[in-house]
Formats: structure tokens, C-alpha cells, sequence
């Protein structure tokens, strides 16, 4: 069966129908929802994935191998270095892209959600679109270099200006999914009170495969501890910088690219037991998950991913004691909390953690609990019976 599709990367008409189809919000960068489209590419193989941009140097090259349908903000080079400056145009963008498929499978963070299908639609939720719903969090405080309270209070007043029509568009595009699943429950009772939607919680596994080569960081001193985060004010990496130039004798690896890479370098100084590492070949971060003494999560996360990854590596996680940390770290085998994403209760956790005996098969076998074949197969059943 044909009908009429269009491929934005050619800017063309093509005739094609396919049983099930992908969609992700962006690829332009390195995070745990991209790990998580990645995953599902792998649950539907051939399945070509529909984004608003791609940009292969900047996300995972797993999506090199698949067919990737750019929306038109694909063409204009600076929304794919910097997707956050095209906020305006993603809604009307997003509203005219129309998949030929049995069934959509939409990962979604606040844009995906929102592409029709000519069937059926199932959205995998990371979370209601965080500048809508949490925007004070996703803003930050207002610090840092004029760079950064420059770029803050313009993302504010667009914010302002554009959060009730956005609102609006959000929850209505919401309601046209046949099935909703989400990562956590945390995720769970958020859709419930933004969209009035029931559903099903889904964790994804972690992605980062524990066999594979290691490329060695050379800057990196140990012992040291590893943050894994995009540089977002919500991910709280200052605390966590803070906190290790707090502790002597212990290093810091912070790999993730982000906005706030300005003010974090600032804040780091001449430290140089403090590295910035940016994105990381799959090689490096297997090699830094493997030598690190362990992960310190302090950001407001809605579902606990890299926790997962380094338990899967035999390492423990000290993570703020909140949200999707919540459903991945159980403090008696994998982790431990503190309470607050301060200097204070960081430091306290950091020193918590190395200064306890862990038992790394134990630690791996918390991991395995959430593992890849568990994921793709609920996801099989879920498109299934739909298609």
C-alpha cells in the first residue's frame, strides 16, 4: 500500500507507506533521550525515524544508519547547532508534518508528540516539555557572565510570551495519541496532571554497551568521580564541581555539552582536578565509567538513566534523592541519596560513597534488572497491537 509522504532531507515528494514509523523531538545532541530513540530504532529495524533536525556530528552515531526525516528548520545551519533558538517556529513546523504509517512511535520531550500519523500513534514520554511545565527550573538562577544572564532573560521573555498559545498546542496534540507510555513514575502522575492521560510506565535500559574498546581520557587524574549531564542549570553540575574541589585528593570527569558550559568553566578556574570534557567518543565514556570510583547525579532527572549505566559497569551512583533517581537506585545495592543538590549535601554524599565497600556484581546485577531486551519487547507488543 503507497500514499503520498514527503523526505525533508531531499526536499521532495516520494511515494511510500511503511508499518511503523519513529519520531524523535531533535538529534543534536548526546543525552539519555537519544540513547532511548537509538533503542527503539534497534526494537524496529528499517524503521526510518522523522525529527525536526539532525545533526550527526553532534548526537550518537547510531542514527547514521538510519533513514532520518528532517522537517524544513533542517536547511537553516544555526537551529542545528543551537535547536533552542528555533522555539518560536517548532510548533506550526511540527503541526504540518504528516508520517505514512500503521503505527507512529513518537520518543517525545515536548515536540514529537505532535506529528500526525495516517495511523495510529504511540508516544513514549521523557517528559512534558520541561520550558511549559518547569520553567524556572529550566531556566536556572539568574548568575553566571553577562553571556549566560543575557541568554537566560531572553529565553524568559520568549518563554513568557509564548507559553500560553504553546500550552494550548501542547496538550492538544497530546490527546491525539492512541497510547501513552512514560520512563518513570514520576513521568506517570506528571502527564496525568498536565494531559489528564493515563499511562503506562516503560524504563528504558541503559545503552552504553559495557563490551566494546576503551580510549583512554589522559588529563584525567585518579581517583576520581564521574558526572554525566548536559550543561543545563537544572542539572545542578556546579554542585557538583563544588562539591569535589571540596574533597582533596579526588578528581572530576563532566562529560555533556550544554549552555552552561560558560559559567561552569568559571566557576572551575584554574582547578586541574576539575575537566570539562564536552561529548565523549562511546570509547572514552566506557573508559571513564570503567575507572571511575563512581557517578554523582545531582540533577533534577525524570527518569535515573545514568545511574543504570554505571551500574551496569559495576559502579555506584550518589544522587539526589528525588524524581526518576527515585525508580533506579535502591540504597542498599547500586547507591546512595543526599538530600539536597548543594555544596553541603553533595560533598557529603561524594565522601559517603567512596568511602563505602560496594559489591560490583551485586551493583551489575541491579542493571541487567532493566535490560534492552525487556524494553524492545514491551514495545513490540505495545505497537503490535495497534498496527
Amino acid at each position: 500500500m503507497a500514499a503520498a509522504g514527503r523526505d525533508e532531507r531531499e526536499g521532495s515528494c516520494v511515494s511510500f507507506h511503511v508499518p511503523v514509523a519513529l519520531a524523535h523531538d531533535y538529534l543534536t545532541q548526546r543525552g539519555g533521550a537519544e540513547r532511548v530513540a537509538a533503542i527503539m530504532a534497534e526494537a524496529f529495524p528499517g524503521a526510518p525515524l522523522h525529527t525536526t533536525l539532525y545533526e550527526p556530528v553532534a548526537t550518537f552515531d547510531d542514527f547514521r544508519r538510519l533513514t532520518v526525516k528532517t522537517s524544513m528548520l533542517n536547511r537553516v545551519p544555526a537551529f542545528r547547532h543551537d535547536h533552542r533558538i528555533a522555539l518560536p517556529l517548532y510548533a506550526p513546523v511540527v503541526s504540518g508534518l504528516r508520517v505514512e504509517a500503521d503505527v507512529l512511535l513518537a520518543s517525545s520531550s515536548g515536540w514529537a508528540h505532535g506529528i500526525s500519523c495516517t495511523g495510529s500513534k504511540v508516544v513514549y514520554c521523557h517528559a512534558p516539555a520541561r520550558w511549559l511545565y518547569q520553567t524556572e527550573r529550566y531556566l536556572g538562577a539568574d548568575e553566571g557572565g553577562l553571556g549566560a544572564r543575557t541568554r537566560r532573560a531572553a529565553m524568559k521573555v520568549a518563554l513568557t510570551a509564548l507559553s500560553p498559545s504553546l500550552r494550548a498546542w501542547d496538550h492538544k496534540r497530546a490527546l491525539t495519541a492512541d497510547r501513552y507510555l512514560v520512563n518513570s513514575s514520576v513521568i506517570q502522575q506528571m502527564v496525568l496532571d498536565v494531559y489528564g492521560i493515563e499511562a503506562e510506565v516503560l524504563p528504558p535500559p541503559p545503552a552504553l554497551p559495557v563490551e566494546g574498546a576503551l580510549e583512554r581520557v589522559e588529563a584525567i587524574e585518579e581517583p576520581f568521580v564521574l558526572c554525566v549531564a548536559r550543561l543545563l542549570p537544572y542539572k545542578n553540575v556546579d554542585a557538583v564541581i563544588s562539591a569535589v574541589k571540596a574533597i582533596e585528593g579526588l578528581s572530576l570527569a563532566v562529560v555533556g555539552r550544554g549552555p552552561d558550559h560558560e559559567r561552569l568553566q568559571d566557576l572551575i578556574g584554574a582547578d586541574p582536578s576539575i575537566h570539562l570534557l564536552g561529548g565523549v567518543s562511546e570509547e572514552a565514556l566506557r573508559w571513564l565509567y570503567t575507572e571511575a570510583v563512581g557517578l554523582v547525579a545531582a540533577s533534577y532527572e525524570d527518569f535515573g538513566l545514568t545511574p543504570l549505566e554505571a551500574a551496569s559497569f559495576g559502579k555506584p551512583t550518589a544522587a539526589l534523592h528525588a524524581n526518576g533517581y527515585l525508580d533506579t537506585i535502591d540504597p542498599a545495592v547500586n547507591g546512595l541519596f543526599f538530600e539536597r543538590p548543594d555544596v553541603v549535601s553533595v560533598t557529603a554524599g561524594i565522601e559517603a560513597m567512596i568511602g563505602r565497600s560496594w559489591n560490583a556484581d551485586v551493583v551489575r546485577a541491579h542493571a541487567d534488572m532493566f535490560g534492552k531486551r525487556r524494553f524492545c519487547a514491551r514495545l513490540q507488543d505495545v505497537v503490535n497491537g495497534l498496527a
